[in-house]
């Protein structure tokens, strides 16, 4: 990172709860220079920037969904150039996860409010990489080694 630059931040997550509450943190987006990535859904999503290609498990058009969100990916990731990603899931956040470990980019996991009792194949999948990896509940804690509580962002 230039020291004579803020840090570039990259919130990303996929649509719905996890873009509610990715969206908490607008005041470090300002702060810093942040940018937002999210899925292309119906929505209207203002702060977003980007926007990718909405897909799950369940989708049969999901290997080429990924395929192109990657690819975009990429693109966003040398226009913006980020210092750190941080996101609260799901698989629209894979791509900028690979990245940030390819790169040695600071990686922010944020577990999402949704699920009080039961980890997230996304938690569990991302927190070998994470440099702080943030549960808002206590009884988050118990699944994730590297978790600490930092409340919730509602």
């Amino acid at each position: 990172m230039k020291h004579n630059r803020k840090p570039r931040l990259c919130f990303v997550s996929s649509s719905g709860g996890h873009w509610e509450q990715l969206q908490k943190l607008e005041p470090l987006a300002k702060k810093y220079e942040g940018f937002f990535v999210t899925e292309k859904t119906q929505f209207d999503a203002p702060l977003g920037k980007y926007f990718m290609k909405q897909t799950d498990l369940k989708d049969k058009f999901m290997i080429p969904k990924m395929l192109w969100n990657a690819f975009y990916t990429l693109f966003i990731w040398a226009k913006e150039r980020p210092d750190f990603v941080i996101t609260t899931g799901t698989m629209v956040a894979y791509p900028f996860y690979l990245l940030a470990v390819l790169f040695h980019k600071k990686f922010v996991f944020i577990e999402t409010f949704g699920r009080a009792n039961m980890p997230t194949v996304a938690g569990k999948k991302m927190e070998k990489h994470t440099d702080l990896f943030i549960v808002q509940w206590e009884t988050q804690k118990k699944f994730y080694k590297k978790a600490i509580y930092g409340g919730c962002l509602y």
